[in-house]
């Protein structure tokens, strides 16, 4: 498996002094996602996406990417993730994995148009109208009994810093965190696509089994696109709170699945879009 972060040589500017020093930058690479389904006499391999992401917790990337497209809806749909060996090449085995899922599992593509190639800022590249997308966004919010308290909200953000290992090296790498409703961390991914972090949180805890109902505060390093909202509604988060700002997409999908969406959460300081029956005030 190739390493997250690369060392290279740099020369760098500083107050009119020129060093040549060691840096640290985020690797990124291709991984391709092919899926195997279909019944044991006759089963069928589809090649998903390409998409450019950060090497490591690929299979989670994987698993969160079906749960996201609506493909699968359970743990027990997977009978393995592998990285395929035909190639001989270990770079290219390291950047391909098959998903095979149980026979049983019916397969249904045609909300999910994105079968090509997905750079590493992109999430709904390619999906043939926003129609489908919002399809993909699944009735299961869960939550509307959860308050939290407002004060909580302004620490998550050097909460989630702390445990951002890869970005303190390279400063170039997005995140997704879990909290608890009291702001207590659970977890967190990173990788240099934003959506790509998500699959890769929402994959780990698929494949673990664990319930998001202790943890239903996602945190996200950067802005808050629609992709990323309809990824949380569809692992059923109910609440969504980024460093950057939302898109007008992103919002109306938010209230349409009456989610909590937080954006500009820094400096002490954050705007709530929707949602706002989730919140103590004190």
């Amino acid at each position: 498996m190739a390493s997250s972060i690369l060392p290279l040589k740099t020369l760098r500017f500083r107050n009119g002094e020129i060093l040549n020093e060691d840096d640290l930058v985020v690797v990124e690479e291709p991984l391709e996602i092919r899926l195997g389904f279909g019944p044991i006499e006759d089963r069928a391999e589809k090649s998903l996406v390409i998409t450019m992401r950060t090497p490591g917790n690929d299979y989670e990337l994987a698993a969160g990417f079906l749960y996201c497209e609506g493909i699968i809806s359970s743990n027990e749909q997977i009978v393995s993730i592998k990285y395929c060996h035909s190639s001989g090449a270990e770079q290219e085995e390291d950047n391909v994995v098959r998903v095979e899922l149980h026979p049983d599992v019916e397969v249904d593509l045609s909300n999910s148009e994105r079968h090509g190639f997905s750079h590493s800022g992109c999430g709904i590249c390619g999906l043939t109208s926003i129609d489908s997308a919002f399809k993909l966004a699944s009735d299961n919010i869960f939550g509307d009994d959860i308050k939290i308290d407002m004060r909580l909200i302004s620490s998550l953000p050097e909460k989630s810093h702390q445990h951002q290992h890869n970005y303190k090296h390279t400063g170039g790498i997005h995140s997704a965190s879990l909290f608890s409703d009291k702001g207590e961390f659970v977890d967190i991914m990173e990788d240099v696509g934003r959506h790509n972090a998500v699959d890769k949180l929402i994959g780990k805890r698929l494949l673990n089994k664990e319930s998001n109902s202790t943890s239903p505060i996602l945190f996200l390093s950067g802005r808050m696109g629609f992709e990323l909202v309809q990824k949380a509604a569809m692992a059923g988060y109910p609440i969504l709170i980024s460093v950057g700002a939302p898109s007008s997409l992103a919002i109306q999908l938010g209230m349409k699945m009456k989610m909590t969406l937080i954006g500009f959460t820094r400096n002490n300081k954050f705007n709530v879009y929707c949602g706002e029956e989730r919140l103590l005030i004190n």
